[in-house]
């Protein structure tokens, strides 16, 4: 491993894993994702998910107030109140997502025995799930995976030969990988989350697990103990990560190299002509990925190999080693990789060292801007369909973006150098 490895402790500046609602709820049309939280919650789902405005939401919010808070009221019996109003009026809702919040952690709240209560009562109708988005101790990717763990115990035992992939992708982009595991020769495959709830894929010894995101920890660990094998591999991004995963699902299953050649290999030269342009506008620019998504580190090999960016830093808020190693081994020598975060101290890295562009969160990007540096919000990474080898052109195109935008704007501006003037 090449990277030089450092931890670091202190305030930090990321969303919460009730963000990670926004794209499970869409991808499972019959589930309810309801927080129990406060009003700062409700406002944190409605702003992050306001592309969903005009459609019929399938999230809400159970508001703890200042007697909730203060232990005054039975908040059991008000929630189970909520929830039940919730399927009344919702009828068509087969699972029941009961989500943990900081205020709702703060008074614990037992959100299992609640769940538990309301599973005895409903009887089958519906399923009554729940796992924490606090943001007390979690970045906002991690609501996923908390949301995965809840339903693993759920999962039917099955000991047919299949492949499993964890992680949720946009459906588009999920029927393509489908169809090309099929003409390699993998004909069963199927997802975690399904696309609907009540569809869960079977789970046991004749399952291989690929995982889709880096932010899998806990549901890795959960099917590795139903039995099934999670394979480790470059994450899908970029064509030759892409590439590498599928690579490493092809020899799980035994299939013949040549035919793995003769699919990928037309798809891999179509992907790096779909790179170039990018690439024109990427190579030699200097990029920092502050900590938020957990997606930094297989973002910051394909920017590096693939792109032929200069990685001044990589920072993650958590660094699981097994889950990453290949993706470390990838990384050039000395690349410097930060585990956590302690803001203020970044930031001071971030204005000494003036890269061409950081990721980071939205909270930081704004104030950054207004410093002349040229930002990428990392939650858009999340919420775009970048997985795959078809997706290398487009992953690309997120990052050249702003550095083209920050050319138009600016054109006389050389982003290492200078900064606009208040009146630029």
């Amino acid at each position: 491993m090449g990277a030089n490895l450092r931890k670091e402790s202190g305030p930090r500046e990321v969303f919460c894993g009730l963000t990670s609602i926004v794209w499970l709820h869409r991808r499972m049309p019959d589930a309810f994702f309801l927080v129990v939280g406060s009003r700062t919650c409700a406002h944190l789902i409605q702003s992050a998910a306001g592309v969903m405005i005009f459609a019929e939401p399938r999230f809400g919010t159970a508001i703890l107030n200042e007697r909730d808070l203060a232990g005054l009221a039975d908040a059991h019996d008000e929630l189970d109140r909520v929830a039940r109003e919730l399927l009344g009026r919702r009828p068509e809702i087969r699972t029941l997502f009961l989500v943990g919040s900081c205020p709702s952690e703060v008074i614990k709240l037992d959100l299992a025995r609640a769940a538990e209560r309301l599973n005895e009562e409903l009887q089958g109708r519906v399923r009554v799930v729940n796992y924490s988005g606090s943001g007390i101790e979690t970045t906002f990717t991690e609501g996923e995976d908390g949301a995965l763990s809840a339903l693993v115990p759920f999962l039917p035992s099955s000991d047919r030969r299949q492949l499993l992939l964890a992680g949720t992708l946009a459906d588009a982009v999920e029927d393509r990988l489908i169809h090309l595991f099929a003409r390699l020769g993998i004909e069963t495959v199927c997802s975690l989350p399904p696309r609907q709830s009540t569809e869960l894929p079977g789970v046991g010894p004749g399952t291989t697990v690929l995982l889709t995101q880096p932010f899998l920890s806990s549901t890795a660990r959960l099917l590795r103990e139903r039995g099934a094998r999670v394979l480790s591999s470059p994450f899908p991004l970029g064509a030759e990560g892409s590439r590498r995963w599928m690579e490493t699902a092809c020899r799980d299953f035994n299939l013949p190299a040549d035919r793995v050649t003769s699919v990928l290999d037309p798809l891999e030269e179509r992907a790096r002509m779909a790179l170039e342009p990018h690439r024109a506008e990427l190579a030699g620019k200097r990029i920092v990925l502050l900590p938020e998504s957990q997606l930094e580190i297989p973002l910051a090999r394909f920017l590096q190999r693939e792109c032929g960016m200069e990685l001044v830093e990589v920072g993650t808020p958590y660094l699981n080693r097994e889950l990453m190693g290949q993706e470390l081994d990838l990384l050039p020598e000395g690349t410097e990789v930060t585990e956590g975060q302690h803001v203020e101290q970044q930031l001071d890295r971030v204005r000494e060292r003036h890269p061409d562009l950081v990721v980071c969160g939205m909270g930081l990007a704004n104030p950054l801007e207004a410093e002349g540096i040229t930002t990428k919000w990392s939650i858009e990474l999340v919420f775009s369909p970048i997985h795959g080898i078809d997706q290398a052109g487009d992953l690309a195109e997120l990052f050249s973006r702003p550095l083209r935008r920050r050319q138009l704007i600016h054109p006389a501006l050389h982003p290492q150098t200078s900064h606009p003037s208040i009146h630029a």
